[in-house]
């Protein structure tokens, strides 16, 4: 090969091998995911969150009107919540659909064996979908996993998978993005 490359040439062949191997390489791992990252730039949101205590719950800024009657006891699944921009579709990323990704959440199981989870959805902060109303869909994702895992509701988790803008329609939100779940693991603080 060398009788058809000077060493310069070749140089220049072995950094655009390695270059291409190492963009292989960066092309499996999966993309690190912001919740701000699910919001789509061009559109403002319909909504802010202004945060609380976990048990305070989460409410809109703009008055939504007054709160809804209690719920008769074990019926708290049963009811569809009211959640901010639940009016139009979710306003979503599109450029998202099909890549693999990774995120941090916390998990709102829905279906679940003891304390085995399935199906759930992720949600960017401790106590979002248990108090009214639920954030936005573009702030819920929907995680289904073939592996259950035990896990609690208050400890943070990274999920990696496959994500979709299919909009789940379940009966405690709405959620924006769906994701199936190649991995459910323990997230650090």
């Amino acid at each position: 090969m060398a009788k058809y490359f000077g060493s310069a040439q070749m140089s220049l062949l072995a950094l655009a091998l390695i270059a291409g191997l190492s963009s292989g390489v960066a092309a499996d791992s999966p993309r690190e995911l912001k919740w701000a990252d699910l919001i789509p730039k061009n559109k403002p949101a319909n909504t802010v969150l202004k945060s609380k205590t976990f048990f305070g719950g989460s409410v809109p800024v703009t008055d939504a009107g007054p709160p809804p009657p209690p719920l008769p006891e074990g019926k708290f699944m049963s009811v569809k919540r009211h959640q901010p921009g639940d009016d139009q579709p979710p306003a979503i990323v599109p450029e998202l659909n099909g890549q693999t990704v990774s995120i941090g959440g916390y998990v709102v199981p829905l279906d679940f064996d003891a304390t085995k989870v399935k199906e759930f959805l992720l949600v960017p902060f401790v106590g979002a979908c248990i108090h009214v109303p639920p954030p936005p869909a573009n702030q819920i994702i929907y995680v289904k996993t073939d592996e259950p895992f035990e896990v609690s509701q208050f400890d943070p988790v990274t999920v990696t998978g496959k994500i979709s803008t299919t909009v789940a329609f379940t009966g405690l939100a709405d959620a924006g993005y769906t994701i199936t779940a190649d991995s459910v693991a323990p997230r650090t603080r």
